[in-house]
């Protein structure tokens, strides 16, 4: 199964992924939906090059045109990605909260701006 390469919240293939669980979308739905869960709108270079890319992998599908839209759906390789960039990023999430917490003790700041763990 293909993975989302570089598992990093600002990367368009995981986000765009994480946009078509909530549903299916088109570009411009996409983008919109990217936005609202990044805080950043993909260009639409940055945006069609990873549905091109996600679509060759197999990682989403394009469904029947809509007028002059093209939505687009999760497969179920598409859902497995995710799941695994997830993954990694809460992984990574942990090992950054473990060494904020650690270097916070060294500096002697207080309990409460140790972070989560």
């Amino acid at each position: 199964m293909p993975r989302v390469p570089g598992a990093r919240a600002s990367d368009p293939a995981l986000l765009v992924l994480l946009s078509l669980a909530g549903g299916d979308k088109h570009g411009h739905a996409l983008a919109v939906d990217i936005e609202t869960l990044s805080g950043a709108r993909p260009g639409p270079g940055t945006l069609y090059g990873a549905i091109t890319r996600l679509e060759e992998q197999g990682l989403i599908e394009a469904l029947p045109e809509d007028g002059r839209r093209r939505p687009y759906r999760l497969t179920g390789d598409g859902l497995r990605a995710l799941d695994e960039g997830l993954r990694e990023l809460r992984r990574l999430a942990a090992a950054g909260d473990e060494r904020v917490a650690a270097a916070s003790g060294r500096l002697g700041l207080p309990h409460a701006l140790r972070g989560s763990t």
